[in-house]
């Protein structure tokens, strides 16, 4: 499944002087203003960010393990009080 992102343009008001750095250094990247823009939001919403990953997975995994058999002693009983 491929999810089709839609895009907004928007407009906000910053100062001309931070503006005009923030384009300089995004240049000096090599890197485009909408997308570095674009992943500072992300960084701020990350949980939206998951999301989208999750649903794009196609396989579901699957942890297989082999049942422990449980020691006596003081950690043991720790781990069995705190499982309950």
């Amino acid at each position: 499944m491929v999810m089709k992102l839609v895009k907004v343009k928007t407009s906000v008001y910053v100062d001309k002087e931070l503006w005009e750095k923030y384009k300089s250094s995004v240049a000096r990247k090599g890197l485009e203003v909408s997308k570095a823009l674009e992943e500072l939001i992300e960084e701020e919403v990350p949980e939206e960010i998951l999301e989208r990953v999750v649903k794009n997975l196609e396989e579901k995994y699957e942890i297989d393990f082999e049942p422990v058999k449980p020691i006596e002693g003081l950690v043991s009983t720790y781990v069995r009080t705190m499982r309950d």
